[in-house]
């Protein structure tokens, strides 16, 4: 089937593809640079800690900031439409001199800044609580510990500084999630005490003056963490109160719930009480275990709920996984080309029509309409899609290609 033929496909049921795509052009994904390094980092050795885990040992992982960079514009020409560069603290590049990170600067990310705006790029940022030898018995934000409290408060406020000079930098708003990996691995005497503590953290934290039109703070829950299985101090009670109560905004990452819950059903939820919403899009395979996001149906459910409700410029999108096993490249494009896919699926979806159909109590309609729907040649207008952003419609020999001239030589 032709493109051409798709779209009256589509017409018939009353959906534009030419209104769709154009509409596609301002969708921007925030990519996670983590991927390409399994989480490693520029400034430190420690192992990962903090429930973090990166399973496998696939040839070719960036070891330096060059290595980096080089792999995310590989991966970036493979990846249609607006994107965003999303760091990590832990990926700060020293030159001279080298401080940790509760004294980092924006000047340690001048580089980033630099490749940013070469590529105009905006950039988010995310404070790194894990993997460095001040978390202290697995706790950061809601430790006893005076000193060890003051020394991540201080890195938080830090990254707020750097948020902010990204923002002024690429001249596009920087979304900065604070996640802290606090917990027990058995039950703990006293649940309250850690949570207050980190409330405590917040609202120090929050007290410092910065732009709220540039830098937008987001707090993000987790249910549990390998070696804290029993209790998370940023549960996601927690962290959708704080958020709402603070005015800050909260961060779903759809594999930090309980098996049974889905992101997708509390995105309406928390767009009636917040004027933004952030996401990170991941895969849970039995738990988080962040595994390259597919095309599947909690991904499409997910960006259905942001569609339907016309609320592409109130959701931050961003990835959030990491393979090891596989080539790095192909995990970054199949994932993000996905979360594209499932967008463009549901701006393809007559919405109107299907709320029409419940309000009026139509159900059999809506489930037939619903079951049509997934054999509609969405396929062909994906493809089209990538001839007009001059994107490869089968990545894998430019992935391959890259993997015999650049990976298997390092």
């Amino acid at each position: 089937m032709s493109y051409t033929e798709a779209k009256q496909r589509y017409e018939a049921l009353g959906i534009n593809t030419e209104e769709a795509l154009n509409k596609m052009k301002e969708v921007n994904v925030s990519v996670h640079c983590w991927q390409g390094d399994d989480v490693q980092g520029f400034d430190s050795k420690e192992a990962l800690s903090g429930g973090i885990q990166a399973t496998g040992n696939y040839p070719g992982k960036a070891s330096t900031p060059q290595q980096l960079m080089q792999d995310i514009d590989k991966a970036f020409s493979l990846i249609p439409g607006k994107k965003k560069l999303n760091l990590h603290a832990s990926y700060a590049i020293f030159e001279d001199e080298f401080v940790d990170r509760d004294k980092i600067e924006p000047k340690h990310f001048k580089k980033w800044v630099d490749f940013a705006k070469e590529r105009g790029l905006g950039i988010d940022f995310n404070p790194t609580l894990f993997s460095h030898a001040m978390v202290k018995d697995n706790l950061t934000l809601s430790s006893p510990d005076e000193t060890v409290r003051k020394f991540w408060i201080d890195h938080v406020k830090q990254c707020i500084k750097i948020s902010e000079y990204f923002a002024n930098e690429t001249g596009e708003v920087c979304v900065m999630n604070i996640w802290i990996p606090d917990g027990y691995k058995d039950i703990p005497a006293d649940r309250l005490g850690p949570r207050m503590r980190f409330k405590e953290s917040l609202d120090e934290i929050l007290s410092m003056p910065y732009d709220k039109t540039k830098v937008y703070v987001t707090l993000e829950s987790k249910v549990f963490g390998i070696g804290l299985e029993s209790y998370t101090v940023g549960s996601a009670e927690f962290c959708l109160s704080y958020s709402t109560k603070n005015g800050i905004t909260p961060l779903m990452d759809n594999g930090h719930y309980h098996p049974t819950e889905v992101v997708s059903d509390k995105m309406s939820a928390l767009l009636c009480f917040n004027e933004k919403v952030a996401l990170h899009v991941t895969r849970g395979v039995r738990w988080d275990s962040d595994h390259v996001v597919l095309y599947d149906d909690e991904t499409k459910e997910i960006m259905k709920e942001i569609i339907a409700h016309d609320a592409l410029d109130r959701v931050f999108i961003a990835t959030d996984y990491f393979d090891a096993s596989i080539n790095r490249i192909s995990a970054w494009v199949t994932g993000v080309r996905n979360v594209k896919k499932a967008i463009l699926t549901a701006l393809l979806t007559p919405h109107a029509e299907m709320k029409k159909l419940q309000n009026e109590n139509r159900l059999t309609e809506l489930m037939l309409m619903q079951e049509e729907l997934k054999m509609m040649p969405v396929g062909e207008v994906w493809e089209e899609y990538l001839k007009r952003e001059e994107v490869e419609i089968n990545p894998t020999k430019a992935i391959l290609d890259y993997e015999k001239k650049v990976l298997v030589n390092r």
